[in-house]
């Protein structure tokens, strides 16, 4: 018996807006606990909230992006459930007339390309986050992350395998990042997905009993959540060992399992209703086309102009392009030094090098582009040589050190002087006669071994080119 697994997705995406969704209290990322709080988004009665206009931009963007169609009369709700971290007891959200429906984007898979259809995107807020503190046996609230605001993009039960839900949230991640609606920071929850899964028999119509999977922050996290699960319905569809029901589930990473949460909710559950403090929003042609025009290249556009116009090979286009913060450091430099191919090769091979081993990902890397910039000229121009470049790479990256001035202060311009060359070339010949008999007799790998100890000599500061030329011409005199 074979059988067919059917996933749809709902994905919250924190907005890159600088306040909050009904008040003017920061929505940035990483503050005290409670530190950005008001009456307002505490829950203090009485506090009128007010609709943050870059948030509704940011929705019509999103839905521009997603080919979906943008609801001209859009209107909040109460979704009413009590948890501690919800302060007015409700959420504020869409139902009714949410931002956007009927949505589609195409994505790529070993099988082809798939187009993925969506129900909706509706803005809501966030709620507060609960701290659990076992030294104290107590739970703290924090509620910063209180109506930040959010936008949730449900997408049909198209998806069939943890390959297209990676592809899908992939693609969904470059469109609104590189757009500026939302920087996708999974590890800091400004993208978090739950999957709603359930199994059929190959060739029914008919879906099965569904369960979903709660806030998951990470491709790897979901991947394996949808693969234990999908088997966990399968085992149960063919021994009746277990009862499949509609509920939440969590994914425990370190297992690899996922474990029962609560019943899972239908819209009756939450009762909810039309916000009466919150007034209707028209969204005008003229609002639309206004969004449509700011909206900048997308990382489709940007892999086809690097290249095509720029000729870059697809492997480099497609790191750059595959980070909104790679492609940004990309182009910054580029204004400053027009070489793409050597700074894509600076990027993909330097740059993430030194963000690996200081355990930071593409999109958390920062560097000064200018200093890198002059980096590369001052390599190009053999003011320095590559190696001497790499090591002051990692002091721009870690110190922020001005590249010229580390040079000069430090005297590592690279060393051009023929005679003063040959000199060293000469005693480290002299100091390795079974290598240079080993040459004489054919091993040609020798040659690397060398120039090593001539770098080594000259502290790393030789011109590798006239290192090499003056040793194929004394080991073959």
């Amino acid at each position: 018996m074979s059988y067919e697994v059917v996933i749809g997705l709902e994905v919250h995406v924190e907005l890159s807006t600088q306040s909050k969704l009904f008040c003017g209290c920061s929505a940035m990322f990483g503050a005290d606990p409670n530190e950005n709080v008001c009456p307002a988004c505490s829950g203090m009665p009485g506090m009128p909230a007010v609709t943050n206009k870059k948030a509704v931009e940011l929705g019509i963007a999103a839905g521009l992006l997603t080919n979906s169609e943008i609801t001209r009369v859009m209107t909040f709700d109460k979704k009413n459930y009590f948890y501690p971290d919800l302060p007015t007891g409700y959420q504020i959200t869409q139902l009714f007339a949410p931002i956007c429906k009927n949505g589609w984007i195409d994505i790529e898979t070993g099988s082809g390309v798939r187009r993925i259809t969506l129900k909706q995107i509706h803005i809501e807020e966030d709620a507060g986050k609960l701290v659990h503190d076992n030294r104290c046996d107590a739970s703290l609230i924090d509620f910063n992350r209180t109506s930040v605001p959010l936008i949730e993009i449900v997408s049909n039960p198209d998806l069939r395998t943890s390959e297209e839900v990676v592809a899908y949230l992939s693609k969904l991640r470059l469109l609104l990042s590189f757009a500026g609606i939302s920087d996708c920071k999974m590890q800091e929850g400004s993208m978090r997905c739950d999957v709603n899964i359930s199994v059929r028999r190959s060739g029914s119509g008919k879906l099965g009993t569904r369960t979903e999977i709660k806030n998951l922050n990470s491709f790897k996290a979901i991947a394996r959540a949808i693969e234990y699960e999908s088997e966990r319905h399968i085992e149960a569809l063919e021994t009746g060992c277990e009862t499949i029901i509609q509920e939440t589930r969590r994914f425990d990473d370190g297992k690899g399992e996922t474990f029962s949460m609560r019943g899972k909710e239908d819209a009756t559950d939450y009762r909810y209703f039309p916000n009466p403090e919150l007034m209707p929003v028209c969204i005008s042609d003229e609002w639309i086309e206004a969004v449509r025009a700011t909206l900048p290249e997308t990382a489709q556009d940007k892999f086809t102009r690097l290249t095509k116009e720029l000729n870059l090979p697809e492997y480099d286009a497609k790191i750059i392009t595959g980070s909104r913060n790679l492609s940004v450091i990309f182009d910054e430099t580029m204004q400053r030094f027009h070489n793409p191919k050597e700074i894509a090769n600076w990027i993909i091979v330097e740059l993430l090098s030194i963000a690996k081993g200081d355990n930071k990902g593409e999109d958390d890397i920062v560097i000064d582009e200018k200093k890198f910039a002059t980096l590369m000229k001052l390599c190009e121009n053999k003011t320095i040589n590559r190696n001497v470049a790499k090591k002051i790479l990692i002091k721009v990256f870690e110190e922020g050190v001005d590249p010229e001035r580390y040079v000069e202060e430090h005297k590592l311009g690279m060393v051009t002087d023929t005679a003063f060359l040959e000199n060293i070339v000469r005693d480290v010949l002299l100091e390795n006669e079974k290598s240079v008999l080993e040459y004489k007799n054919g091993n040609q790998k020798v040659i690397g071994f060398f120039v090593g100890k001539i770098m080594n000599k000259s502290q790393g500061k030789a011109d590798p080119k006239i290192v090499n030329e003056l040793l194929r011409k004394l080991l073959d005199d």
